[in-house]
């Protein structure tokens, strides 16, 4: 019953062959690529692969994309599946004015974090905590999950390239090559880099701080994405540094879609 989990952000497409479609399952293969060189899936990283019994996707980067990969998953004549975020699934509830809206990457990271954090509360004989997830990607979110699961909120931002772009093209000259994040930068490349890093820094640690208001107990920090190394190291505050977040979520709402 191997299960083929697929995520495709803003700019590249990320899978993960798990040999059953549950969380723990064990990982089989996985790869990565950029969406300019996904029309070569079934005849590269594909090629060898023996045909997943299902399949689960979430899908940012739009319908055209999303069809080009399902024009890959013909090699398998497998049928694609794809989230749509709803009011309520594994136990997260979805606070979006309109639930359909909220991005697929962000839902299924919100589920995936709500499996982490009945697993801790299972683990230790403790109530739920809060819990927020943080994806660093060409975006940046910062979302929360309250104690019950509920889905209060969270911000969007522009990552450190959309940033640094933004800057280049309102700035005369302002055309410098990718610095370093550092306490106190010295050139203009470092202090882009470490104006960018920080912006996001300070976004998470005041939302950390609303929501542990908001609920009364320090929240689960969850940070996952692509360019989350470059955030990691300034943060102050506790955190765990989740990479497969999204294949997690993933399987958890295969396993719920399959025992419906």
């Amino acid at each position: 019953m191997t299960f083929l989990a697929i995520d495709i952000g803003n700019s590249r497409l990320k899978w993960a062959l798990f040999a059953a479609p549950h969380r723990g399952a064990k990982l089989l293969r996985q790869g990565a690529v950029f969406l300019e060189t996904i029309d070569g899936l079934a005849e590269s990283e594909w090629a060898g692969l023996d045909a997943p019994h299902s399949m689960l996707g979430c899908v940012v980067a739009g319908d055209a994309v999303r069809r080009r990969v399902e024009e890959q998953l013909e090699l398998w004549d497998l049928e694609p599946h794809w989230v749509v975020p709803s009011p309520h699934q594994a136990g997260v509830h979805n606070g979006y004015d309109h639930p359909s809206r909220l991005g697929a990457d962000r839902w299924v990271a919100l589920i995936g974090a709500r499996a982490r954090v009945m697993d801790d509360a299972r683990l230790t004989g403790t109530a739920a905590r809060p819990a927020m997830v943080v994806m660093v990607g060409t975006a940046v979110t910062v979302d929360a999950l309250d104690t019950e699961g509920r889905f209060l909120g969270g911000l969007i931002l522009p990552g450190f390239g959309l940033m640094q772009r933004a800057l280049e093209m309102g700035t005369d000259g302002l055309k410098v090559p990718t610095g370093e994040v550092v306490d106190f930068p010295t050139n203009t490349s470092d202090a882009l880099m470490s104006g960018g890093a920080n912006a996001i820094a300070g976004a998470l640690e005041r939302q950390a701080r609303r929501l542990q208001a908001r609920t009364g107990q320090v929240p689960l920090l969850l940070i996952t994405g692509g360019a989350a190394v470059k955030l990691v190291p300034i943060t102050d505050l506790p955190f765990e540094t989740i990479d497969s977040l999204i294949f997690e979520g993933l399987l958890v709402m295969q396993s719920h879609r399959l025992a419906l």
